[in-house]
């Protein structure tokens, strides 16, 4: 094809010469060479394009009779990401606790110390107030460093029965292989008539057989805490060598996973609940320490890392 372009009507070709040299002809002779010669090299360029057109026609057609599509397969997808590990855990735990008629609650992380720890019974002189432990903006305003202040910002809109869960990032100033300056957290609180320790107890027995396994046991141990009383450390049996002694329990046969406690009478006192008629409980679970415990994973650090080959595993 190109060939006979190049042949015909070229800068060389015979009929473009002929046409350029109708100057030189005689007067008369002119109009009439310059019309049959441009008729002629419309004839050649709608011969060539016709001739190109079949060709291409014939190349399709070939094309679609040996290289068959069969419609019916999926379609090739792009690789696309997935949840985090950590956003994976929380959405476990609150599907969790809404299944047991939770509401969940979200608050500022910016926070007044007024939240973070006054409406919380925690005193000015108490060390996780100090410099050490907290990160201050600027005087009375600190990263929050629990969920904790969502809890009473709750009470604050509603009068009880409350039953919310508060998830969220938290900050404080700790970094190892176990702590990280940021974390997150899943606060829960209930306030009600007639609520007891047995209700928390059974509540979190409910999550932990949930979370790790229906044949998991859970054990509450003595502690402090400045927002409840009685207050109490939450353990849940091993879920790798079930209650025996591992490597991962520390022979000891128990994991712990949380602080709980029922709520002090005084925090009532803030949001301004009648202790007399309404008692509580609270508690507060690290997601990534559930993530660690529930997939094995030895270093916090890990799910901050961006590492792909973690990652990927989950």
């Amino acid at each position: 094809m190109e060939a006979a372009r190049v042949r015909f009507l070229g800068r060389k070709a015979e009929l473009v010469l002929l046409l350029r040299t109708i100057s030189e002809l005689p007067v008369e002779e002119r109009p009439e060479v310059g019309r049959v010669g441009n008729l002629v090299r419309k004839a050649l360029e709608g011969a060539l394009e016709t001739r190109r057109g079949e060709l291409e026609d014939q190349e399709l057609a070939q094309g679609l009779s040996t290289d068959q599509i069969d419609v019916s397969l999926p379609g090739r997808r792009s690789p696309v990401g997935h949840l985090h590990l950590v956003a994976q855990t929380q959405r476990e735990i609150e599907d969790i606790f809404i299944g047991m008629g939770y509401e969940v609650v979200t608050g500022p992380e910016v926070e007044t110390e007024y939240y973070n720890f006054e409406a919380l019974n925690t005193p000015a002189d108490h060390p996780a107030r100090s410099l050490h432990d907290t990160f201050f903006v600027r005087e009375g305003v600190v990263l929050r460093t629990q969920t904790s202040p969502v809890q009473v910002r709750s009470m604050e809109k509603q009068r009880p029965p409350v039953y919310v869960i508060a998830p969220g990032k938290t900050y404080r100033r700790d970094s190892d292989a176990t702590h990280t300056p940021m974390f997150h957290q899943v606060e829960g609180l209930v306030v009600d008539e007639g609520i007891t320790l047995a209700h928390l107890k059974g509540t979190l027995e409910t999550f932990a057989r949930a979370m790790f396994g229906a044949d998991r046991k859970v054990r509450l141990r003595p502690h402090f805490f400045p927002f409840t009383e009685p207050s109490v450390e939450v353990d849940v049996s091993c879920m790798v060598c079930d209650g025996a002694g591992c490597r991962l329990c520390k022979r000891s046969g128990w994991l712990e996973i949380l602080g709980a406690g029922m709520v002090d009478p005084n925090v009532f006192g803030f949001v301004d609940y009648d202790p007399e008629i309404y008692t509580g409980f609270a508690f507060g679970v690290g997601i990534e320490r559930v993530a660690m415990l529930k997939h094995g994973v030895n270093d916090l650090r890990l799910f901050f890392e961006n590492d792909l080959r973690f990652l990927r595993q989950f």
